[in-house]
């Protein structure tokens, strides 16, 4: 993910209040059509006057005002990261995804410092997560309820809306880095040279092209290492045989063109 930008809270009686926001210079295109409904219809005008006024010398002290605001009032701090959805080539979706992540640990004006510190860096994964640590997983449904004919206290189906789901307690068995040996689906028990992508790619997604975790869902906490022997590659689309292309073609042989 990558950081564009920090956003303060107060706390009133009524609950975490947005003091302000402060954005990176430059952000890149996946990201702008996130503020857009219809980006080729737009004019595309997004964040040019705030990157222009950066580029001056009032402009890099009205930042840092901003920050100095954030450090005095604030009580909660959170970056803006977004999705590198580019990557992603088996996804049609060109807007990446927005969200905020807060920031613990330290005072808040080292919290500050710190978010300000990543403006426009690239997060890895493996700077966050390990292998065999516990995790947990957030998900948004999609809505599937019918629309208001009647009253809502009114038992009937459909009561399905918008629901943020969290998973917890998944144990991350291996983690692979794009480029390096353990992005491959080798292990200490079989060393046979494959990728991580199944054959003929992973149902509505594609092939694994960047860095990956292989999670799996446990109960309480597993503080026990574990040791992969073996990962099934085989295609995923029906009855998958084979777990290699050369493997295939070794028991079929010559074919027909």
């Amino acid at each position: 993910m990558v950081v564009v930008g920090i956003v303060g809270y107060v706390k009133t009686p009524r609950g975490l209040r947005t003091l302000g926001s402060v954005w990176a210079q430059h952000l890149s295109e996946e990201v702008k059509r996130r503020f857009y409904k219809h980006w080729c219809k737009s004019k595309k005008k997004a964040f040019t006057k705030y990157s222009k006024k950066l580029e001056t010398e009032d402009g890099k002290n009205d930042i840092q005002l901003q920050l100095e605001k954030l450090k005095k009032y604030c009580t909660v701090i959170r970056v803006l990261a977004h999705t590198q959805i580019r990557k992603m080539k088996g996804l049609k979706q060109k807007k990446a995804h927005l969200m905020e992540i807060q920031v613990n640990g330290g005072t808040i004006a080292q919290k500050v410092d710190f978010a300000y510190g990543f403006f426009e860096k690239r997060i890895p994964v493996d700077a966050v997560f390990q292998k065999d640590e516990m995790i947990d997983i957030t998900g948004v449904t999609k809505g599937n309820g019918f629309e208001a004919r009647v009253s809502f206290t009114v038992a009937r189906a459909g009561q399905n809306g918008y629901h943020h789901r969290t998973e917890m307690n998944k144990k991350v068995y291996k983690l692979g880095k794009a480029g390096h040996e353990s992005h491959a689906a080798m292990t200490d028990y079989d060393r046979t040279e494959k990728e991580i992508t199944p054959m003929g790619g992973f149902p509505h997604y594609g092939v694994v092209k960047e860095d990956y975790l292989v999670i799996k869902g446990r109960g309480g906490v597993a503080l026990e290492e574990i040791k992969l022997k073996f990962i099934d590659t085989s295609s995923k689309f029906g009855h998958g045989r084979f777990q290699t292309t050369q493997e295939k073609a070794k028991f079929y042989g010559k074919l027909k063109a």
